[in-house]
């Protein structure tokens, strides 16, 4: 169960908080897979902690010997015992700790898993209303405070838990007296744990959400400086961000202050304790009921209860804002997928990740079905959508491919052309209607390339095998000859092998954009959808970038957002769309002469340009 987070401004509507009853169950769900590890860490950690707890009676021991005034031999047998053990204590805390530590990791790169594997799947839509700050909080700040409490608190809470418990029964086992005497610093610190819990959770759960809201004014800010400057925005952005970089640092400080309280309540906890197990010790000295070496070790005890009982109550620091920045991890895992999934990922380079769509309905009162295709290659009938109450984009458009049919979508700015490629790909569901697909057969069934261009680290070929893992090299360069991008990716330093991406031979957008294309190719998928990919090129590279695209659309169905006009002239029909409604349909030369919206796109685009013919 996951409840929404508060939103840091009325416009956005952030990604949802688990609940801490459900992310427990995560948590669980999460360590099961390693029980067997989990059990073995513990136990030697027990065993660690057992072993550790011979030193304060054999240091009571010592004391016996020199008060009785006994020959200094005899203390040979109690300090080789305390090298034993110290020597035994370090082995297994070592390995016990280690177990801890690997259980840790693993539980931590599985949820990373889990957390990017259904971030990607998540509707772009709903990452518009939550803002790109509040994902990346979460992948960034939230995954690293989980990351270090796994890597410092937990093996350190689990030896302070145990230490705890066994040190207890130990003071036990010396004198009762000594236990009730020790527990007398239970309720302060009963209480001061108490006092922090309540505060520290909202807390850091509040101070989570201002920092999603400081970075994503950040963003907001620094992505749109052009604009910011050319409206002289500067002054209400900056008082913004510094607004909300104000909330960040409230939060902190109230945090700090939460602390610092924490901290002196313990330390009055331990002097009431301390004093209680000395009193209890003199009084049974005196009386002869204990030894001055019991008594010695029941101090020792107690005293060496400080380090794993503060540790363990100042790790519940580390514990609530890890806790926090879980929950929030585990909301965005718990989110709800897509009545269906979607027909191809957008992937690097504006390319796709394409997965085959299922051959299922979704009954209609459920929302908005994706279904295979029996005869058309992809229909769209009476889809709707809308980024929120008030804000549609697209009303009762229905479109039909027939197979093999070049369909491209012009309009305005605005107009929807790009929401309903998404739709028509899968990687966006619609608020109403219906989309039909075409069944894949151990092929992508709709790959959907974009012009957001982006290169992965790596050699050039596995940039292309992002597509078909299994291709040879021969398959890569008939790929890359097909989009016309052979000649220069042979002539890069080491061919195939030249890395390429953040830190290697850099590829100017047109290249990158051939690069997805030839991915394309590889992939093999029936149908195509491309969202302006061709818009990243400038003038001079223009054509040359459509040529790559209509040799990579060649003999498979395609939708195209056409950024250039002349990318319709080579469709077999041009849709018009205009306020999210189709409003003209058919092919350029028909609508050109026609003198409707479209003839009006024509001659305001077309201008002095000379104008192919189809």
């Amino acid at each position: 169960m996951t409840t929404p987070s508060r939103p840091a401004d009325d416009s956005a509507e952030l990604l949802p908080v688990a609940t801490p009853a459900r992310t427990r169950a995560a948590l669980r769900a999460l360590v099961r897979p390693d029980r067997g590890l989990a059990l073995t860490g513990i136990g030697v950690l027990v065993a660690a902690t057992a072993v550790g707890l011979l030193v304060q009676p054999l240091l009571g021991r010592i004391v016996d010997i020199v008060a009785d005034g006994r020959p200094a031999g005899d203390l040979t047998l109690p300090v080789v015992l305390l090298v034993a053990v110290a020597a035994v204590q370090g082995v297994t805390t070592t390995i016990g700790l280690t177990r801890i530590a690997r259980l840790g990791e693993t539980v931590l790169a599985r949820l990373r898993e889990r957390f990017v594997e259904r971030a990607l799947d998540l509707p772009a839509d709903r990452l518009e209303r939550a803002g790109a700050g509040d994902l990346t909080a979460r992948v960034t700040g939230d995954v690293a405070r989980v990351a270090e409490a796994v890597r410092s608190a937990l093996p350190e809470m689990a030896r302070s838990v145990l230490a705890i418990v066994l040190t207890l029964g130990a003071l036990a086992l010396l004198d009762v007296r000594f236990l009730l005497a020790a527990l007398l610093a239970v309720p302060v610190q009963l209480l001061t744990a108490r006092w922090y819990v309540n505060r520290a959770l909202t807390l850091y759960a509040d101070q989570r959400v201002a920092n999603g809201a400081q970075q994503q004014q950040l963003l907001e800010t620094i992505g749109g400086a052009v604009t910011v400057r050319g409206h002289r925005l500067e002054e209400q952005h900056t008082e913004r961000a510094a607004g909300r970089s104000r909330k960040a640092v409230e939060l902190t400080m109230r945090s700090v202050n939460l602390v610092l309280g924490f901290y002196g309540r313990l330390h009055i906890a331990e002097y009431i304790g301390l004093a209680a197990v000395l009193i209890a010790g003199f009084w049974l000295v005196r009386d002869g009921a204990v030894s001055i070496g019991t008594a010695t070790a029941a101090a020792l005890y107690f005293h060496s209860l400080f380090g794993p009982v503060n540790a363990a109550l100042v790790l519940l620091d580390d514990a609530q804002s890890a806790a926090a920045g879980l929950a929030r991890l585990v909301g965005v895992t718990d989110l709800a997928r897509p009545t269906e999934p979607v027909a191809g990922k957008a992937g690097p380079a504006g390319g796709a990740e394409p997965t085959p769509v299922p051959q299922q309905t979704v009954p209609q009162q459920t929302g908005p079905r994706r279904r295979a295709a029996t005869g058309a290659a992809v229909a769209a009938d009476a889809v709707s959508h809308a980024y929120g109450p008030g804000r549609p984009v697209l009303h009762d458009v229905s479109l039909t491919l027939r197979p093999g049919e070049h369909v491209a979508l012009v309009g305005t700015s605005g107009a929807g052309k790009s929401t309903l490629a998404r739709i028509v790909a899968g990687v966006q569901q619609p608020t109403a209607g219906t989309v039909t697909a075409p069944a894949g057969a151990g092929e992508p069934s709709v790959v959907l390339v974009t012009q957001e261009v982006h290169v992965f680290t790596g050699t050039l070929a596995e940039d292309l095998r992002l597509a078909r893992p299994e291709a040879t090299d021969a398959d890569l360069r008939a790929a890359l000859a097909t989009v016309h991008a052979l000649d220069w990716a042979e002539a890069l330093p080491d061919g195939l092998d030249t890395v390429v991406g953040e830190g290697g031979h850099r590829l100017d957008p047109a290249r990158a954009q051939q690069l997805a294309l030839a991915r394309l190719v590889l992939a093999g998928p029936a149908l195509a959808v491309l969202d302006e990919a061709t818009a990243e090129a400038g003038s001079a590279g223009a054509r040359a970038l459509e040529c790559s695209a209509e040799a990579a659309l060649a003999g498979r169905t395609a939708l195209i957002v056409a950024h250039r006009l002349t990318q319709a002239v080579a469709a077999d029909r041009v849709v018009v769309l205009e306020a999210g409604r189709v409003v003209e349909s058919g092919p350029h030369d028909e609508l050109r002469d026609a003198d409707g919206p479209y003839a009006a796109l024509w001659r305001a685009w077309s201008g002095s340009r000379t104008a192919p013919h189809p």
